[in-house]
């Protein structure tokens, strides 16, 4: 796609609104924008980059809409803030140095194994159940580890974050999505910033995208909040699946 081209910010919006449903949903947006933007030509640092700033609107989108419809209580989601934010500053900034090429590897079998546990588990996530960790040592762990990740690498971070919460928190999925956008949002924004300070971040694509990503999430996080989680489930599955799939042949059409 070239970048002058008069289809190109129309092709960005659209692309934006589509991953902003999706990932408000179920995580994966990232999924969508990224091969766009690797397509439009930028380099793989500034594709990334301008993927947080659009990524940030989406997120951010989500967030308000399921704390304004009470899903989540922000008092109680201020460590796992704190530490999804040193988690993010820190894979981001590694991220520029090193290349993740083990976690290219590692990651998508994780994902296939979570899609896998869900199966053979149908009543996961279907309503509350009794929690295994407390909320203090679950934020430290997850805030830290995917943070990290998201900031590191990326794809799958909302379903990981879900996940979490539904194992260990015992929130149903309706819940567990509602706060993983919290700290994506958080992990969106602490890479953003890195990221722009870099030079990796191009502005109007980003808040082009951003737009289409806001509405898209809005669109969705609405859906979510009807629906509740027999609506998320087979969604949440078939994005565990795609990206998997795509982590996989981009690792061996690569090697």
């Amino acid at each position: 796609m070239d970048t002058a081209s008069i289809w190109f910010y129309p092709v960005l919006f659209v692309t934006g609104l589509a991953a902003g449903f999706v990932d408000s949903i179920a995580g994966g947006g990232g999924l969508i924008t990224v091969p766009v933007l690797l397509s439009a030509g930028l380099p793989p640092q500034d594709a990334l980059g301008t993927n947080k700033l659009q990524a940030t609107f989406g997120s951010g989108s989500a967030a308000f809409h399921f704390t304004h419809a009470g899903l989540v209580r922000l008092n109680d989601c201020i460590h796992g803030i704190i530490f999804t934010a040193i988690g993010a500053g820190a894979g981001t900034f590694l991220v520029q140095l090193v290349r993740p090429t083990l976690l290219k590897l590692v990651i998508p079998w994780l994902l296939i194994a979570l899609a896998i546990y869900l199966l053979v588990k149908p009543t996961l996530g279907s309503a509350q159940r009794e929690a295994r960790m407390a909320s203090n040592p679950f934020h430290f762990t997850f805030g830290l580890l995917i943070g990290f990740y998201d900031g590191f690498f990326g794809p799958g971070t909302g379903t990981f974050w879900a996940m979490a919460y539904v194992m260990f928190l015992g929130y149903d999925l309706t819940q567990a999505t509602a706060h993983t956008k919290i700290m994506n949002f958080t992990s969106n924004i602490i890479s953003l910033i890195i990221f722009l300070v870099g030079g990796h971040v191009l502005l109007i694509p980003g808040i082009v995208m951003g737009v289409g990503q806001m509405l898209g999430a809005r669109l969705g996080s609405r859906t979510v909040i009807k629906q509740g989680a027999s609506f998320i489930r087979p969604i949440f599955l078939t994005v565990v699946v795609a990206i998997a799939s795509k982590l996989l042949w981009d690792y061996f059409r690569g090697r």
